[in-house]
This record gives structure tokens, sequence and C-alpha cells, in this order.
């Protein structure tokens, strides 16, 4: 969903996102529930989370470098950061993996 919303802010030069709450990670939804009170400092203080909270919050910060450059019109370097092999990519498919991961082993 985020790739998407960024081609759009890329091609438009306009978003309904502002960076400075793109780039934080308790903003969306999926990060609102990472640091809600269901998980206690035993849950925080294991691996699957403390991976998957990095990496969201990684994912969170290129996604507003993108927005950045989207916003200030520079396209082609927005597309660079977002494109094959960036890592935007490279984040996003490390964050999906890591949550899958953590999902298996809380269904084990």
């Amino acid at each position: 969903m985020w790739k998407a919303r960024l081609n759009s802010a890329i091609d438009s030069g306009a978003s309904e996102f502002a960076p400075e709450k793109v780039c934080t990670d308790n903003q969306c939804d999926f990060g609102r529930w990472l640091y809600s009170p269901t998980f206690n400092a035993a849950d925080k203080a294991g691996a699957h989370y403390e991976t998957v909270r990095k990496a969201h919050a990684e994912f969170h910060k290129v996604a507003a470098d993108v927005l950045r450059l989207a916003l200030a019109g520079s396209k082609d370097e927005a597309r660079r950061l977002i494109g094959m092999g960036s890592r935007f990519g490279t984040l996003s498919a490390s964050l999906t993996a890591a949550m899958m991961a953590w999902k298996k082993q809380m269904s084990a």
C-alpha cells in the first residue's frame, strides 16, 4: 500500500501525508498496534518483536525520504529510492519476512 501511495506522490508531487508524520513508526495502524499494551515487557524483549520493530521503524524513515523527494519535485531521485533493488524494496521484503516469522513463532 505504501509503495502505491509513494508512486502517486511521485507522479503528482502531492500527498495527503506529511513526511514528518510518515517518518514516525507509531502513527500507522500497524505501529499503533506494535506499541500498544497488547505486548508486555517479555514480549517486547523477544527477538522477533525487536526485529519487526526495527525493520518497521527503518521502513518509515525510508518512506519519508521518498516522500520528501516526491514533494520537492525530485521525481527521478524518488523513483530511484523506491525502485528495483532499492533500500525501500529491501526493507519492505525484510519487514514482511520478519512479520511472517514472528507470526509463525506465535502460532507454534
